[in-house]
């Protein structure tokens, strides 16, 4: 196996990648999506503040390979950037386009509905509304499962929870088929803060109690992201029994997703984008209820995992998009908006180095090339 000489760590022999059965159908004992990051073009203009430019081949690519896995993908969430460089009129292509390749494939797709079309304040409940059903009809208009995603619209422009509860209620009525909500933490996305209404989460989570069980034939299940496992078993066993938790905890879903006695969570992670063949494989694991090869499988992301989303969380797409060009998914480390300057050396340093332990390098000479390729930009010696 090669060797690497990282700044800070020394010299690295890097290990084999895990060993990995092909899974080629989805689980069956859990729903899981990967959160599905976006490939920019490195030859467009993909400046701060630019309109986004995507290698279309490359990013479809990626979520042909997922599905490949068995996995579901979550498309046009914060993990393509949604917020962060990648503007509605690429978000719509790219939710017009993944709906297609899905139905080529018949891949599952669910697909973020936001309101960051918006580009100035909203003058009103009224003017969020019209955004989310905009965004609504794209989605369903390409097959997909509609996600109704945290609006910072909203949570500029609700005045308390009752906003919230006639927003969602409105577009949950109106959707075609079951929804997806979606609760993104402050530590994502700080303009997400007092979300449904209250800085306080225990009155958060009774106002989203309201809304799911005034509805609950209408919703498949919430994605939450808050990185508090305790609270998300909470709220996983008040749900009605027909709705889902999904988790999104980047940093527990090992123990989540297995659950207990009393029941589990799926899944909807950013994480699952670079580790996707390890997920698939736990997963079967825990299909065939071999829960050792399960927990040995999964053990070793969660260091990664950790780091990959330590604060500044919502920088966490520059070490997915990293890891992607280091497993060779695409050819360059370019980013929509420059975020690849997200974080800094060490970092990434350390990010290739818990990507070896966790054998999420499926191509270790290829990821040392790139690697020693990276430092030399920026002035490291390997």
């Amino acid at each position: 196996m090669p060797s690497i000489t990282l700044p800070g760590s020394g010299r690295l022999a890097l290990r084999e990648p895990a060993a990995l059965s092909p899974a080629h159908r989805p689980p069956t004992s859990r729903i899981a999506f990967a959160a599905a990051h976006v490939v920019a073009d490195a030859l467009g203009d993909n400046a701060p503040g630019a309109p986004a430019v995507v290698d279309w081949d490359a990013t479809l690519a990626f979520r042909h390979h997922l599905w490949s896995l068995g996995l579901g993908v979550a498309d046009a969430m914060d993990t393509a950037q949604r917020g962060m460089g990648l503007d509605w009129a690429a978000t719509r292509e790219l939710i017009t386009r993944s709906g297609a390749e899905a139905r080529a494939v018949g891949g599952r797709l669910a697909c973020g509905v936001g309101t960051d079309q918006l580009t100035a304040p909203a003058t009103g409940l009224g003017q969020v509304l019209a955004a989310y059903r905009e965004q609504l009809a794209v989605v369903q208009a390409a097959g997909a499962q509609p996600i109704l995603m945290a609006s910072r619209a909203l949570a500029a422009t609700a005045r308390g929870p009752e906003d919230y509860l006639r927003v969602y209620g409105e577009l949950i009525a109106e959707a075609e088929r079951p929804v997806v909500l979606h609760w993104l933490g402050e530590m994502f996305d700080p303009a997400l803060a007092g979300y449904w209404g209250s800085d306080d989460l225990d009155l958060a989570t009774d106002t989203v109690l309201t809304l799911i069980k005034d509805h609950a034939e209408r919703i498949d299940g919430i994605k939450v992201s808050l990185l508090d496992a305790g609270r998300e078993v909470a709220l996983r066993r008040a749900l009605p029994t027909e709705v889902r938790l999904y988790t999104g905890d980047d940093f527990h879903y090992p123990e989540l997703i297995r659950g207990d006695e009393l029941g589990h969570s799926d899944a909807l992670l950013g994480v699952f984008d670079p580790i996707a063949g390890i997920a698939a494989a736990a997963l079967h694991a825990l299909d065939a209820g071999d829960l050792d090869r399960y927990d040995a499988l999964f053990a070793p992301t969660l260091p990664l995992a950790r780091h990959l989303f330590a604060a500044p969380t919502f920088h966490y797409k520059t070490g997915i998009v990293f890891l992607a060009w280091l497993a060779g998914h695409q050819d360059h480390f370019t980013m929509v908006a420059g975020a690849q300057s997200g974080r800094s050396v060490p970092h990434l340093v350390e990010l290739f180095r818990l990507a070896d332990a966790a054998g999420a390098l499926p191509e270790p000479e290829l990821a040392v090339h790139r690697m020693r390729q990276y430092l030399a930009l920026a002035g490291v010696a390997a």
